[in-house]
């Protein structure tokens, strides 16, 4: 990502903590909108759920100037939801999701430049994610 686009998500994101709760809440029901068999994957609290699910996304924002360090950390959720049963198509969907709470929590602020940022950003999280599902969980750990 260049350096404009580090800006854009790093700018953006803190516009949505605010209303992480009631984003994370809305980033879930349209994810089971969306496809409701996505609902089996999750098995506990979905409130605490979504504080994971802030805290993550958190993390990666604040990450994305170090991104070899990002790199690892995303491997190993790729990892583990290679374990829960997520499959490639299922980061499709959490993608439309997640554009979708964003355009609703940044209203106005949600630009086509933010968009696309945020496309570019979530399709390198999930590609580094992926890339273990598909060669197996020996990439999740740093070498």
């Amino acid at each position: 990502m260049n350096p404009r686009q580090l800006e854009l998500v790093q700018n953006s994101f803190p516009q949505v903590l605010p209303i992480a709760e009631q984003a994370a809440a809305m980033f879930y029901a349209r994810l089971f909108t969306l496809d409701p068999t996505l609902r089996k994957l999750f098995k506990g609290d979905m409130q605490q759920q979504g504080v994971k699910l802030m805290q993550m996304m958190a993390t990666a924002v604040h990450s994305l100037d170090d991104l070899p360090a990002l790199m690892p950390v995303l491997r190993q959720l790729g990892a583990r939801h290679s374990r829960y049963g997520v499959k490639p198509v299922d980061y499709d969907t959490v993608a439309e999701a997640l554009l979708w709470t964003l355009a609703q929590g940044l209203g106005d602020a949600f630009t086509a430049d933010v968009r696309a940022t945020w496309e570019t950003f979530y399709a390198l999280a999930a590609q580094t994610m992926q890339t273990v599902a598909e060669r197996g969980d020996r990439l999740a750990s740093p070498s």
